[in-house]
């Protein structure tokens, strides 16, 4: 990597280092949990380690987040065909249900149909973030100055060709904006699965939450607040790439 590479990425990779740094720390971080919390009796979470812990977080999150962008950036652009316009308040108003419905009840009703462990924080996560895609992603393609469409019209474009070279190439920051937004969203509450058997990095928090065990808490957090300091600064940098 150059060094004018290197500056423009620094950030994210500044965080990302740190990230792993803590996800793979071994006596010193132990230390510094023991400053945390000295009456504990045990610092470190035992159940698994916590590099294991991150991959099965950052997993569900991708997961969830890959869903929520293929139906909400293909649910805006099918509405804003002449086709499909008569479902536009429809599918802005799902979206949006989907988000003022709370995450806990998704989890309560999605459990005795998924039962427990993974797939029902990905069910919740797929619904609380497709209302930030979908709304930019409306934006973004409704936004645009009608005669630039025109000027492709005229070059003989068709629907399909207009959509791919012209609409979302310049919608494309206002559509990866509001993914950012929702991944970073989603990667704090995706903390919530370890209340339905999820193992990833809301497990510490919960169990020091039901031990009294601070330092099982600041692990969980300080992660989950790192790996969303990774994933936004990485948005911030594709976003201004070019």
């Amino acid at each position: 990597m150059s060094r004018s590479a290197f500056k423009r990425w620094r950030a994210p990779l500044a965080w990302c280092a740190l990230l792993l740094v803590l996800a793979t720390g071994g006596e010193w971080f132990e230390a510094l949990l023991r400053w945390s919390d000295p009456e504990a009796r045990r610092v470190l979470y035992p159940q698994a380690d916590l590099l294991t812990l991150l991959l099965r977080h950052l997993w569900v999150v991708a997961i969830a987040s890959g869903l929520a962008v293929v139906l909400g950036v293909g649910a805006a652009i099918l509405v804003t065909r002449p086709g499909g316009r008569d479902f536009l308040p429809l599918v802005a108003q799902a979206a949006s249900m989907g988000q003022t419905f709370p995450p806990v009840a998704v989890l309560a009703l999605a459990v005795p149909v998924l039962g427990f462990g993974t797939w029902p924080i990905i069910v919740a996560l797929l619904l609380y973030g497709l209302l930030p895609i979908v709304r930019n992603t409306l934006a973004g393609l409704e936004g645009l100055d009608p005669g630039v469409e025109e000027a492709a019209r005229g070059m003989g474009m068709g629907a399909a060709q207009r959509l791919w070279r012209v609409e979302l190439p310049l919608a494309a920051p206002v559509i990866l904006a509001g993914i950012r937004t929702s991944v970073t969203v989603n990667i704090a509450t995706a903390a919530l699965g370890a209340t339905v058997g999820a193992s990833n990095l809301g497990a510490p928090i919960i169990a020091g939450i039901i031990n009294g065990n601070t330092a099982y808490i600041l692990q969980g957090a300080v992660l989950i607040g790192l790996l969303a300091l990774t994933v936004d600064s990485l948005f911030a940098r594709l976003s201004r790439r070019g």
